[in-house]
């Protein structure tokens, strides 16, 4: 196999994926910072947890905190001994939730990571469908790699 007929297949294969490559580096992006799950007074749209259930799970589907499970009351008590004492006591501040200054920098750069992904995936499109002989077959090429996995998503 000579070099041009490996470019030409490392094109093909690209433009296929590149819609997958797509979704998942920004739905990736958007669950760094945990944008598709409820926490205190956030409730996520719910497109974020659908596509967050397609990242993760593979279904086009409302995370659990919308299945219909009823909340627990406000007034139960948390988990503890059998006397109803918190499990970790004196444990009640919300610092306790908050990330390291570490943590917060690695999330920083995966978020960098997944955007400049995008980013390049977007410009490998626009080059192969720009940059070829045969842009009909780019063309089908991107558009069976977007419509593939929605079809099967339905199923």
């Amino acid at each position: 196999m000579n070099t041009i007929t490996i470019r030409r297949w490392h094109s093909y294969i690209g433009l296929f994926m590149a819609p997958s490559v797509l979704l998942f580096a920004l739905t990736g992006a958007l669950q760094i910072f945990n944008l598709h799950e409820a926490h205190g007074a956030y409730k996520p749209p719910p497109i974020l947890e659908k596509l967050s259930s397609v990242h993760k799970d593979q279904v086009y589907a409302l995370g659990h905190h919308h299945d219909g499970a009823p909340e627990p009351p406000a007034d139960s008590q948390p988990p503890g001994d059998a006397a109803g004492t918190p499990a970790a006591a004196g444990t009640a501040d919300d610092d306790d939730d908050k990330p390291s200054l570490a943590t917060l920098a690695l999330k920083v750069f995966f978020l960098l990571v997944a955007l400049c992904l995008a980013l390049s995936t977007a410009l490998g499109l626009w080059m192969g469908l720009t940059q070829t002989r045969h842009r009909r077959l780019g063309w089908v090429l991107v558009i069976a790699g977007a419509l593939i996995p929605a079809v099967l998503l339905l199923f």
